[in-house]
């Protein structure tokens, strides 16, 4: 066989993108979540890569590519025949054989680290490890092969050149199915089931993200050419501007959309509508013009934007990073697309288009080709959706009926950084911003004991010097109370505060330790003598709520029992003054307290 090096570097450089792809997903799911779960996150993003390589290297890629029949390819372990010929035209004219494996191996890993940003901050680690590595073996190479490896939907005409469905849509209905079993973080809604925002911690991280995704949209779409003689250079130009074009036009979209909506334009909606942008496109970057890429990223904007508010508020699906609007959503339409903006023109490669080796992009229904591709997109959609909702629903089942799928309260409250991997923080010396917890629940807070002999403490062990004598609710004047706490009991301690009439405080964000020395921690196997902990300083100034009753409410929402629960500490104010009124004293204080 005589291997082609341009086609060979071609693809090798594609790989090398669409595997740093892996980077901007960690990025943007971390940054879309809160900080006390940012190591547990970068670590799912490792693990569903380096998983799901020797799954997919030991039969997921014969499933796939291997000759059998129209639902899959034979077993092929270990890849050993891959120079044998037993994969027909699936392995691309002048491309070693190797060289497309890897190609399509991180392909597969960008279909499972989809699923890990509607799930994040409430999945076991173990469980995320077994379901990730159920999509790289199974789940995706059958779907897989139906498109790309001359399966029944490629014998029919289905067009999906680099992956709206195969790749971006099984992602997002295997979060959509994972999400709704596992069910919303703690705090997301309320009684009545209204959303509450539970905000990122990190937009700069996240926007790195959708830069370095954008970035390496181009290898992902691009080097799907598998080629770059002939005609391949030209559709390769095609590629990139549709897009980059569809990707653009939907961040306009989506910004716009929300400056109307809310008011200013969002954020991190606008982010999300990037990548909205770049999903949609995918599968017909090749056959559309740049016209009907841009109406293709319109749409995507809208799809984005009321997807995701459709999926939080009416199906209550808890989605941290909107991965199933992003992936899901837009991976459906970006599909369909092609049944409507096709202009027949497509590649000839046999990863686009099956084993046929002839171009099968019919026109489209707006572009003269009648209702006969569309209607063959749509029953693409439908049964990948059909086969990916049953299998994966079976396996998160499992999981869930034996190893356990959510994480308890406790971890989930405290982080998984913590719980998981024993690490205080993913930000080392560097504090980041203070963020929301989430509402509080009555549940969350632990009631105080009934009784506990003076003197001692939680464990019944004797105190060095008998507990400070509580302070009388008789006094008079103005009292400053300053809490010291862990910061996933904040909200908590809000919420006592509220029901008592304390709706004013200072919020600091804090680092230090006990006389524990911060607990035992251990990096890179070596023992850290002093580990400053994350903690949280609340200041509170009142004088018409008594003080006893601020201190019992903060012992009852902080207690757990556990050393670390925090101090309290109480001062006289002298005086205190309104710099605006010029008030002082308790009427310096009635919008305060």
């Amino acid at each position: 066989m005589i291997f082609s090096s341009v086609n060979t570097i071609w693809v090798l450089i594609g790989a090398a993108l669409v595997f740093f792809m892996q980077a901007g997903f960690a990025m943007v799911e971390t940054g879309f979540t809160r900080a006390k779960n940012a190591g547990n996150i970068i670590m799912k993003n490792l693990m569903d890569f380096c998983i799901g390589t020797p799954l997919y290297w030991l039969v997921g890629f014969g499933i796939m590519f291997g000759t059998g029949n129209g639902f899959g390819g034979w077993f092929d372990f270990f890849t050993n025949r891959l120079n044998d010929g037993v994969y027909g035209s699936a392995i691309p004219d002048g491309v070693p054989p190797f060289a497309f494996l890897i190609f399509q191996t991180v392909f597969c890993a960008t279909a499972a680290t989809i699923v890990s940003g509607a799930m994040a901050e409430r999945t076991k680690f173990l469980s995320y490890c077994l379901y990730s590595g159920a999509i790289s073996l199974l789940i995706y190479p059958v779907s897989g092969h139906w498109i790309w490896g001359g399966g029944w939907l490629s014998e029919l005409g289905f067009h999906d050149f680099a992956g709206s469905t195969a790749v971006h849509m099984v992602g997002g209905v295997a979060a959509l199915v994972g999400a709704k079993i596992l069910g919303p973080r703690i705090g997301k809604y309320d009684e009545k089931g209204k959303p509450n925002a539970i905000l990122g911690h990190s937009l700069t991280l996240g926007a790195l993200g959708v830069f370095i995704l954008w970035f390496c949209w181009f290898g992902f779409n691009g080097a799907s050419t598998v080629s770059m003689e002939g005609d391949a250079i030209g559709f390769a130009g095609k590629i990139f501007m549709t897009t980059n074009l569809a990707a653009a036009v939907a961040t306009l979209t989506t910004m716009i959309i929300t400056w109307f909506r809310y008011g200013k334009p969002d954020i991190s909606m606008t982010l999300n509508g990037s990548l909205a942008g770049l999903v949609a496109i995918t599968a017909g970057c090749d056959t559309v013009s740049p016209a009907s890429a841009a109406l293709i990223g319109i749409v995507a904007g809208f799809i984005v934007v009321f997807g995701i508010e459709f999926i939080d508020k009416v199906c209550r699906i808890d989605d941290p990073v909107g991965a199933v609007g992003v992936h899901g959503l837009n991976g459906a339409w970006g599909t369909i697309a092609v049944g409507l903006f096709s202009d027949g023109s497509g590649t000839t490669n046999p990863k686009a288009l099956g084993v046929t080796g002839e171009p099968v992009a019919l026109p489209g229904l707006f572009t003269g080709g009648g209702a006969t591709l569309l209607g063959t997109q749509a029953l693409g959609v439908i049964a990948v959706i059909a086969w990916v909702a049953t299998t994966m629903t079976v396996v998160f089942l499992i999981i869930k009926k034996t190893v356990g799928l959510r994480a308890s309260e406790h971890e989930e409250i405290v982080g998984l950084d913590a719980t998981e991997h024993l690490l205080s923080s993913s930000y080392a010396d560097f504090m980041p911003a203070l963020t929301s917890y989430g509402p509080a629940a009555e549940a969350v807070a632990v009631e105080l004991p009934a009784t506990r002999p003076e003197g001692t403490s939680a464990d019944g062990k004797k105190l060095a010097s008998a507990p400070a004598k509580a302070v009388s609710a008789e006094k008079s004047g103005i009292s400053k109370v300053v809490v010291i706490m862990k910061p996933e009991r904040f909200e908590t301690f809000k919420h006592s505060m509220d029901k008592i009439g304390i709706t004013g405080m200072t919020v600091t964000n804090i680092m230090g330790c006990g006389m524990q020395k911060g607990g035992a921690e251990f990096y890179r196997g070596v023992a850290v003598e002093t580990r400053l902990l994350n903690k949280v300083k609340v200041e509170i100034v009142v004088c018409k709520v008594p003080v006893e009753t601020v201190i019992d409410a903060a012992k009852r929402a902080l207690y757990s029992g556990k050393i670390g629960d925090g101090k309290i500490f109480v001062y006289d104010v002298e005086n205190v003054v309104k710099v605006r009124t010029g008030e002082s004293g308790y009427d310096a204080l009635q919008d305060y307290v």
